[in-house]
This record gives structure tokens, C-alpha cells and sequence, in this order.
């Protein structure tokens, strides 16, 4: 007893998890939703949209389907009658490592879950308000989030809880804790756009559907997958919007096709989900498509040879020039050497003048090495506007020798590496048509956007030159950052661009994760051996693990 008062665990006993009043909070918040949708005298409107989408009571049950009633504070008004009623542990440590000053004890949890909102005027309020709601569970069956459906007239009609302590929607995926319970061994995992797909397929009778939470698929959500299947098959709709989602799915699969695993790409007609095709065909019309979806590898070839004529050299040649940047982003091989043959095949040329043609990957990285012009020595840009970002704090060049603990952090910062990117297009703008400008959507700061911008602006312009992108942003503070670096042509390489650029967009892509796997670290590493649960003990290995696969797959900027 006097061991656990002081933080610590009896011998034999797990730790409690520091974030105990968190989940204990969620998961009473997930019976108060779910009781709403059985007893509450508003939810005839909830029901029926369920049963007009042919939903059964046991499939809500599997899933715990809730209904969050109109008004502005009926849960707050339950959470806190639970807590005064001594029911539940709902503050704990939560209420002292709150950053809330306002709020404590309960409120105070509630906002940090994200169950609750506080506006710029102090007041406090339900975030989902009457929508059906969707449980989001993590690998041991905890609630960790919740997503809802709207039934009025509100905006948007999908609204995700905002990410917390334990919610991280770039890592997690909807219906996969459900999927596990449903099947002793998964052998594949199809994804789908929505919750509804999910649990359309679910009562169904295919229990192995899992939905993103408002995110692309990402490359960790991908390499999540394929720990445990060896297939995954992504459900898109056929339009335009649909296309675009499969190309980011292929782009972020890329880096995770290890020989042994397959990826397949599904476009269903248009108006149609897999809910109206299970409804109206059945669950074998639907898992025939999926068996016979684009294997990734055709789709690929597909979407680079999209408007060329493979008749003709020229078409050949830009087929191979659009698709070796993407198979260089394939890990070592089987697969990867038969995508080559493959290329080399449609391309009409023998395989070995078909790698000549490949840039060849960075040195790998032995010591301290003076750092790449492009890369380091531009001086900073200092405009209030655009002073170095988020980014720099992990991912730039360093004065100092490298550091070979993979989470040490530079120690000065000379330029930013979207600074860089947007140096070299400035230099060489027909480099935009190597990547796509959306492999930059989690990055949150100004020059990150404008990157993208200029990108997106090239991509469907490509003859626009260095002027012409300069007189488009002209008299902006991004004018201003554009001409500065404009100036800066001394510094680019004649050499080598193509390889630095698509060097940097690898490493700018792969940041926003590389930042949360950091802070995960961290915050596992900050505590005691004794207050890591046996997860903990298992995931920091992990995560180590994970961050030094990242750091090898996008370069030695990283390490």
C-alpha cells in the first residue's frame, strides 16, 4: 500500500495507466451515449435513421452505437452528477496535469478527453449534440474517441472527437478492435471511407472492414495493417475525390510493400458504397470485387501511363520518367526489383539501361559530413511571417557532428526544408511533376502551405517558370519569401537537383509522424519503469523501432 501511494505498483501487479480517469471518463461517456439511443425520449429520430439503414440491433450492440440527445449540456450534466455521486475515479491525475487553469476536476477531464468544448468566452458545452454516435476503440478494446453522425440540419455531418493524451487519429483505425474480436486469425483488412461502410459489412457478414478517422491512409497506418495481415484491399468510390483518396493511399503504400504483402485497389460504381451493393446484391458480390480489385502494382502503372500513348517512344519515356521516383520509394527486394522488370517491360528497354536511368539513393550516412548546399547553407529568411517552423525542430541540417541516439535533435538550424523545396522549384520548376502536392497535408505551418501551393500551381501549369510563379504571389509576404530565395540560384547545385528535391519531400512527408512517434517516445521515457504498463513496457520498443525504420527510409537528415 505504501508503495502504490508513492507512485509505484505492487509486486506482481501491472502499473495502472497514467491516463486511468481519461479512459474511465470515455467509457462512461460511451454507456451515457449508448443508454440515450435505448431510453432517451428524443431518440426515435436515431432509430429510425438506423433502421432506414437496414441496421440490426445486434450489429449496434457489436458496436456500441450511441445517440447524443439535443441540447447543449446533457452529458456534462451526467459526467458531473456521476462524479459527485462518487461512481467513478473521473479526475485523477488528469485534473493536475490539466493546462486548463479555468476548469478543474471533472470539466477539466472532459475537455482533455474532448468530449466537451470550452469557447473563446469561457463557456462549456457537449461537443456532439444530436448525432449517432460511434465508439472509436484502441487495440485492448478501450474507448478512446468518438465520431457522430448528424441527424439536423447541423455542420459538418461527420464530426471526429479532437485528438487527446490517448486519441490519435493518424494511428488509429475505426472498427479494427471489433474486427480482431470477430476473427480468430484476420488473414486480410479491407478500408473503407466511413463508419457506416464498416458496419454495413459487418452485419453483412464481413467483419474485417476498418475506416480512418477523417484522415488519408497514412504510411503508419499501413504499417499497423500489415503487422498483422498480409493483404489489404482499399474500397473507394469511383469519382473524382475518390481517385485522388486512392492515389494518396498509394503514394503513403509505398514505402511498406515488403515482399509478402499485397495491396489492391477497389472503385465501386458511382452512387454506389458498400452498403447499397451488401443490400442490394449481397455480401458475395461485394467480396468478388474485392478479390478482384487492381492488384497495386497494375494500378500504379495505370494511373502513371494515364493520358500517354505507350505506342510511342515519347509516351514510353515519360511513363518511365513518372514512374521511377515512385518505385525508388519500394523497400529492397523481390517485389521491388520485379516492379523494375516490370517498368523496363512497358517501357520497351532492358532492365539494366532502365536502372542507369534511376537517381541513386544518398550515401548512407558513416560520421559527421559537411552539410549539402541545398540543404544547409542557405541563410535563414527571417520575415516575422515565415520565421523557421515546427518542422526545423527535428528534420534539418546540423552544424554539429550527427548524434547517433535516433532521438537527439539538431543543434542549429540554418534553413528550413521547405525553404529548400521551394528554392530548388524556384531553380528548376518542372521538379513539381516528380511528387504530389499532398504528401504535404499534415504539415501545418505557413511555409508548408505555401510549398503546397506552389506545387499544386506547377502541377496543373507546367510551364509556368520562375517569373511567372513570382508574379503570381506578387506583393504578398509570400512574394517576399519567394523572391529571397529566388535570389539565392548561387547556392542550388547544377547537379542532382531532381534526387535533392524528391530528398526533401521524402523527409517533409514523413514529419508529422516522426513527430509524434518523438513525442510518444518521450512521454513514455519520462516516466518510471514502474508506472509503464505491460503495453507501455512493449510499445516503446516499438516506437523505437518504428522511428529508426523512418529515419532509414527518409534519409540521413534524420539520424
Amino acid at each position: 500500500r505504501e508503495q502504490l501511494a508513492k507512485g509505484g505498483q505492487a509486486q506482481g501487479r501491472p502499473a495502472e495507466s497514467p491516463h486511468k480517469a481519461l479512459f474511465d471518463l470515455l467509457e462512461v461517456t460511451a454507456t451515457f451515449y449508448k443508454t440515450s439511443l435505448k431510453t432517451h425520449s428524443q431518440r426515435n429520430s436515431a432509430v429510425d435513421y438506423l433502421k432506414s439503414r437496414g441496421l440490426t440491433g445486434e450489429v449496434a450492440r457489436d458496436f456500441a452505437l450511441g445517440y447524443a440527445p439535443k441540447g447543449w449540456d446533457n452529458l456534462l450534466t451526467h459526467l458531473q452528477a456521476k462524479d459527485d455521486a462518487g461512481g467513478a475515479n473521473l479526475t485523477g491525475i488528469e485534473q493536475a496535469s490539466s493546462p486548463d487553469s479555468e476548469h478543474k476536476g471533472i470539466v477539466a477531464t472532459a475537455i482533455r478527453a474532448g468530449v466537451v468544448v470550452k469557447n473563446d468566452a469561457g463557456r462549456v458545452y457537449d461537443r456532439f449534440r444530436e448525432r449517432i454516435i460511434f465508439p472509436i476503440r484502441d487495440r485492448r478494446g478501450r474507448v478512446i474517441a468518438f465520431g457522430g453522425r448528424v441527424l439536423g440540419d447541423d455542420k459538418p455531418k461527420y464530426l471526429n472527437s479532437p485528438e487527446s493524451p490517448v486519441f490519435h487519429k493518424g494511428r488509429e483505425l475505426y472498427g479494427l478492435y471489433e474486427a480482431r474480436r470477430a476473427n480468430r486469425q484476420l488473414e486480410r483488412l479491407i478500408v473503407v471511407e466511413g463508419y457506416m461502410d464498416v458496419i454495413a459489412l459487418a452485419q453483412a457478414g464481413i467483419s474485417y472492414a476498418v475506416a480512418t478517422l477523417g484522415t488519408a491512409t497514412s504510411t503508419e497506418h499501413l504499417e499497423r495493417i500489415f503487422r498483422m495481415v498480409p493483404e489489404v484491399v482499399f474500397c473507394f468510390d469511383g469519382d473524382e475525390a475518390g481517385r485522388k483518396a486512392a492515389e494518396r493511399a498509394l503514394l503513403n503504400t509505398l514505402p511498406t510493400m515488403a515482399d509478402g504483402r499485397q495491396a489492391r485497389f477497389l472503385f465501386l460504381p458511382s452512387g454506389e458504397d458498400p452498403d447499397t451493393i451488401v443490400r442490394s446484391a449481397g455480401a458475395s458480390a461485394f467480396l468478388d470485387r474485392a478479390l478482384a480489385a487492381k492488384p497495386l502494382e497494375d494500378y500504379l502503372f495505370e494511373c502513371q501511363a494515364s493520358g500517354l500513348d505507350l505506342a510511342t517512344m515519347e509516351g514510353r519515356a515519360t511513363l518511365s520518367k513518372r514512374a521511377l521516383p515512385l518505385l525508388r520509394q519500394l523497400p529492397d527486394g523481390v517485389y521491388k526489383t520485379l516492379m523494375f522488370q516490370s517498368l523496363a517491360d512497358r517501357a520497351g528497354i532492358d532492365l539494366e539501361s532502365l536502372k542507369k536511368l534511376e537517381v541513386p539513393d544518398p550515401p548512407a550516412d558513416t560520421g559527421y559530413q559537411e552539410p549539402p548546399p541545398a540543404y544547409d547553407e542557405a541563410p535563414p529568411f527571417h520575415a516575422s511571417s515565415y520565421a523557421p517552423s515546427d518542422e526545423a525542430a527535428d528534420l534539418v541540417g546540423e552544424t554539429a557532428p550527427r548524434q547517433r541516439d535516433p532521438l537527439a535533435k539538431p543543434m542549429t538550424v540554418h534553413a528550413t526544408l521547405t525553404q529548400s523545396a521551394l528554392a530548388l522549384l524556384l531553380h528548376k520548376p518542372s521538379i513539381s511533376q516528380l511528387v504530389e502536392a499532398h504528401t504535404l497535408q499534415d504539415l501545418d505551418s505557413q511555409e508548408g502551405k505555401l510549398l503546397a501551393a506552389v506545387l499544386e500551381l506547377l502541377q496543373k501549369r507546367p510551364e509556368s517558370t520562375t517569373g511567372m510563379l513570382l508574379g503570381h504571389w506578387h506583393g504578398t509576404t509570400e512574394g517576399t519569401l519567394l523572391a529571397e530565395l529566388a535570389g539565392q540560384e548561387r547556392l542550388i547545385p547544377t547537379e542532382g537537383i531532381e534526387a535533392q528535391f524528391q530528398d526533401i519531400m521524402r523527409k517533409l512527408a514523413t514529419l508529422p509522424l516522426r513527430q509524434r512517434i518523438v513525442e510518444e517516445i518521450n512521454s513514455l521515457k519520462s516516466r518510471s519503469y514502474e508506472q509503464l504498463t505491460g503495453d507501455d513496457r512493449a510499445r516503446l520498443p516499438e516506437l523505437i523501432r518504428a522511428l529508426r525504420d523512418l529515419d532509414t527510409r527518409s534519409g540521413p537528415a534524420n539520424n
